[in-house]
């Protein structure tokens, strides 16, 4: 019993130095340029229709990814699913209106609502008090000595003049609309009609932008945007007086009777997105994770002529991905994959804010404190024209590897001095960088979490999301040794011994 122990525990050890001492260089060399180019060609293609989130063209996209993600054999990464929901929403306008004493003003001409801020309702109400700047806290009480709950609220916009003749009190920033509805609700108001001199306005859409989260924390009362000429048909004469009361600091609080219809009505429409995800099973640390992500999503289309492409932005991450996947599949095909289990995940949603990463990680496949690191691909197929130090056909920018984890940099540089011999520009780490690139990819919902991340990237160019931003204009060659680093680079951190440290605090 203990000889069989022994050979056992000896077989073991040759397996574990056997997985250690593999080649990873045979399958790095899978990642070709001739791969990258065929599947960019057609996830940058007219028929993706620039694959803008929760449309016809993300729907094409995903689909594409889910294919090549089954035809190299691994497993679906949401229970037996390869795409993971979320939910986004749109809001298109029904009605809006405003009336004043039986006179009705025009949309857009007279008013306007924020279309995905209000709620629909329709408010009947016979007084509006008119509370000046609107202001309600410890420096000023717009609302002191009047009643404002269950009424309109009538506010001009602007700021008190300060003591030394500039345009704010104190301390107190510029007027801000989100600062007025809140002491509106705070005394318990109906509604609010804010004074703007920007009208008539152009008209705007029926369909409002998309947003993630249906569920607001805080639901406003509605406020309705209107022209001078509405605020004069609820004060009469005294607007005038109340508006030059305005710059000296003392507008006086007062109740109008006035009988005042607003209504708004909207659909809020229920759409839906997915991240595609792909996993291969490790060894014996199968259940700590590496993430290799891009987001798949761009800009979509323009009429029915004009399509974003998004061949680097972000077609070039998310080919990387499928050709990283098929290397990784043939290492382990050939009894090299690796001890840390592998997830895919192309994003949807980031275009739009980050969207699929941020549902991702709130609400995790996988544990967050299991995933050793999230490896990000975002443009890694075009040159940066404003790099002005270096060779500009054979770097990329590596970004976040000197946050969260002291682990990072060492193993990046190690690969890369080791296989691809690329120059790592650190230029987006510093932290006063105006472009606040480490925050703008689905890395940071990884990073806020807490997962250590690497983010590569080459740099904005001319065809930055324009139409022009098209397949044929990819460097080839150089996305293939970028991907090959980043190929390198997961081997290694699939393949240690510990999980990376988390021992470098967060930081905004």
């Amino acid at each position: 019993m203990r000889r069989m122990f022994l050979v056992m525990a000896m077989a073991a050890t040759t397996a574990a130095s056997a997985q250690k001492i593999a080649d990873p260089k045979p399958f790095a060399n899978t990642i070709t340029a001739d791969d990258l180019k065929k599947h960019l060609y057609i996830v940058a293609g007219p028929g993706m229709e620039g694959r803008e989130t929760a449309t016809e063209g993300q729907r094409k996209a995903a689909a594409y990814i889910e294919s090549q993600f089954k035809s190299l054999g691994l497993l679906p990464g949401n229970k037996d699913n390869f795409q993971a929901g979320f939910p986004i929403y749109q809001d298109t306008l029904l009605n809006a209106a405003v009336e004043v004493n039986g006179r009705r003003f025009e949309l857009n001409t007279d008013f306007a609502v924020n279309l995905n801020m209000a709620h629909s309702s329709t408010i009947y109400c016979g007084e509006v008090v008119f509370s000046g700047y609107g202001i309600s806290d410890s420096t000023r009480n717009d609302y002191k000595n009047i009643n404002a709950q269950g009424k309109i609220v009538l506010i001009l916009q602007g700021s008190p003049p300060s003591s030394s003749g500039g345009n704010t009190a104190g301390n107190r920033s510029r007027f801000s609309p989100f600062t007025a509805m809140e002491a509106a609700q705070k005394n318990g108001a109906a509604a609010i009609l804010m004074v703007q001199n920007n009208f008539p306005r152009r008209s705007a859409p029926i369909k409002g932008s998309p947003y993630l989260n249906g569920f607001r924390k805080t639901v406003f009362p509605n406020t309705y945007y209107i022209s001078e000429e509405v605020a004069k048909a609820i004060m009469g004469a005294d607007y005038d007086g109340a508006k030059e009361a305005m710059k000296n600091g003392n507008p006086q609080p007062k109740t109008y009777e006035a009988d005042v219809k607003l209504e708004f009505k909207k659909n809020m429409n229920e759409l839906t997105s997915t991240n595609v995800i792909g996993f291969l099973e490790g060894s014996d640390k199968k259940d700590e994770f590496v993430f290799i992500t891009a987001h798949y999503d761009h800009l979509g289309k323009r009429g029915d002529s004009v399509i974003f492409y998004g061949a680097d932005d972000d077609g070039s991450g998310t080919v990387s991905v499928l050709e990283l996947a098929e290397a990784f599949v043939k290492a382990k095909a050939a009894g090299k994959g690796p001890r840390r289990s592998i997830v895919f995940m192309a994003v949807s949603g980031e275009e739009k804010g980050l969207w699929g990463s941020e549902y991702y990680s709130d609400h995790p496949l996988f544990p967050l404190s299991k995933t050793t690191v999230d490896l990000n691909i975002d443009m890694i197929g075009r040159s940066d024209p404003k790099r002005k130090v270096g060779d500009s056909t054979n770097y990329v920018y590596v970004v976040g590897d000197d946050k969260l984890s002291s682990d990072l940099r060492p193993i990046s540089e190690a690969m890369n001095k080791k296989y691809t011999k690329l120059e790592l520009d650190y230029k987006y780490n510093a932290p006063k960088d105006p472009e606040r690139i480490y925050f703008r990819s689905d890395h940071y919902n990884f990073a806020r979490k807490g997962v250590p991340i690497i983010f590569y990237f080459n740099g904005t160019h001319n065809d930055y999301h324009k139409p022009t931003d098209t397949p044929d204009k990819i460097n080839y060659n150089l996305m293939a040794k970028r991907a090959q680093l980043i190929f390198y680079t997961a081997w290694e951190m699939a393949n240690r011994n510990e999980m990376l440290k988390r021992d470098i605090p967060l930081t905004e």
